[in-house]
C-alpha cells in the first residue's frame, strides 16, 4: 500500500482569477478534486496527506462531499513550506509521524508525490508506476525530448550539444520509499534544500536507485490559462464522445 502526498500549497494565479490554480472551478468542480478522486478510488492508496494552507482545508472537504466523493482516506494536512521541496519535506515528516504512531500500518510505505494541478493522472498509470518501484528506492515517470537540446551556459550563446536520446523531462507523480527519501531531504538542510528544483534531485544526490518509467504526455501540469483551456476542452470532447 502507498500514501499519496498531494502538493496544493502553491499561490500562483497565472491561470487567471484571484485564487491559486488548484482551487479554481474547472468544468463544474475544483481542480484539486480530480487527482484526489483518483487517489481515493485507487485500491493501492491507503491514505492521503494534502499540503495546503489552513484556509483551504474546509473548502476541500466541502467540495469533495458536494461531489459525493468519500473523504475517509484523507489522513491529514501539512503546512506549506517556503519552497516546493520544503513543502514536500513538511508532508514527509507528517506522514512519518503518522506511520510510526500506528501499529497496523506498514512502517516504510511508498509515498506518491503529486501536484494538485495535474488533474489527468490515471489509475492505470499510477498502478504501473507503483509496480516499477519493486527493486528500487524510487520511481520517476519521464518523457523523452522531442527537440534537439543545446547547452547554453551563459544564456546567450550555444556552448555545447546534448545527446537528445539521453535527456528526459521528469513528470509527477514521483514515488519513493518513505524513510530513505525523508533522510535524503533532511541531509540537505538547512541551505542545500533551497536549491532543489525537482522532487527527484534529493534522491539522486543521496545515491538512491531511481527507476525511470515512461510518462504520459496527457499528465501535464496546469500552469497557464492555455493549459486550463486545453484541459477543459479535452474533458468536454471526451464527454461528448461518450454521449
Amino acid at each position: 500500500m502507498a500514501i499519496a502526498l498531494v502538493l496544493s500549497g502553491g499561490t500562483g494565479t497565472r491561470v487567471g482569477g484571484d485564487v491559486p490554480k488548484q482551487y479554481i472551478q474547472s468544468d463544474g468542480r475544483m481542480l484539486i478534486t480530480y487527482c484526489l478522486d483518483m487517489f481515493i478510488s485507487h485500491p493501492d492508496v491507503s491514505d492521503i496527506f494534502i499540503v495546503a494552507d489552513e484556509k483551504w482545508h474546509d473548502m476541500i472537504f466541502h467540495e469533495l462531499r458536494r461531489l459525493q466523493i468519500d473523504t475517509s482516506k484523507i489522513a491529514g494536512f501539512s503546512k506549506p513550506g517556503a519552497t516546493r521541496q520544503l513543502s514536500i519535506l513538511s508532508g514527509l515528516r507528517d506522514i512519518a509521524q503518522y506511520v510510526r504512531s500506528s501499529e497496523d500500518r506498514k512502517k516504510d510505505p511508498a509515498v506518491i508525490i503529486h501536484d494538485a494541478a495535474r488533474p489527468n493522472l490515471t489509475a492505470s498509470h499510477l498502478s504501473d508506476y507503483l509496480g516499477a518501484l519493486d527493486g528500487h528506492d524510487g520511481v520517476m515517470p519521464a518523457l523523452p525530448m522531442k527537440d534537439t537540446v543545446y547547452l547554453c551556459s551563459d544564456g546567450k550563446t550555444v556552448t555545447g550539444l546534448l545527446d537528445r536520446s539521453m535527456v528526459y523531462a521528469g513528470q509527477a507523480p514521483e514515488i519513493y520509499r518513505l524513510e530513505k527519501y525523508l533522510a535524503a531531504n533532511e541531509r540537505l538542510l538547512p541551505d542545500e534544500i533551497l536549491k532543489i528544483n525537482g522532487s527527484s534531485e534529493p534522491a539522486i544526490l543521496a545515491g538512491l536507485s531511481v527507476s525511470v518509467v515512461k510518462g504520459d504526455e496527457n499528465n501535464y501540469k496546469i500552469t497557464t490559462a492555455a493549459d486550463l483551456e486545453r484541459f477543459v476542452h479535452s474533458r468536454r470532447t471526451h464527454e461528448g464522445t461518450r454521449s
